[in-house]
């Protein structure tokens, strides 16, 4: 094992921890600036506004996209598991 090898796949692995975390982070993002601009147009001040969309639409993001991430997680772990030889050696 190199240090090419063992760089390589941590670049891969925080990639994919990026990629599979972006729809949900977006989502969150979309949602809280929606939330924030009708606040600010209605005035109301309530807490629990702010965090229950973004809950749901993070949540419903996830159920959406599940089947994607688990099909690019299954990849990663495939690729990593046939490439154990490589690895002793």
């Amino acid at each position: 094992m190199t240090q090419d090898f063992v760089v390589g796949l941590a670049r891969h692995a925080i990639e994919l921890t990026l990629l599979i975390s972006l729809p949900m982070l977006g989502l969150g993002l979309l949602v809280g600036l929606l939330v924030s601009i009708f606040q600010a147009v209605t005035q109301i001040q309530e807490m629990t506004l702010t965090f229950v969309p973004k809950i749901v639409a993070v949540l419903l993001g996830l159920l959406i996209s599940f089947p994607w991430l688990m099909h690019k997680l299954i990849d990663f772990t495939h690729d990593l598991i046939s490439q154990i030889p490589v690895i002793i050696r």
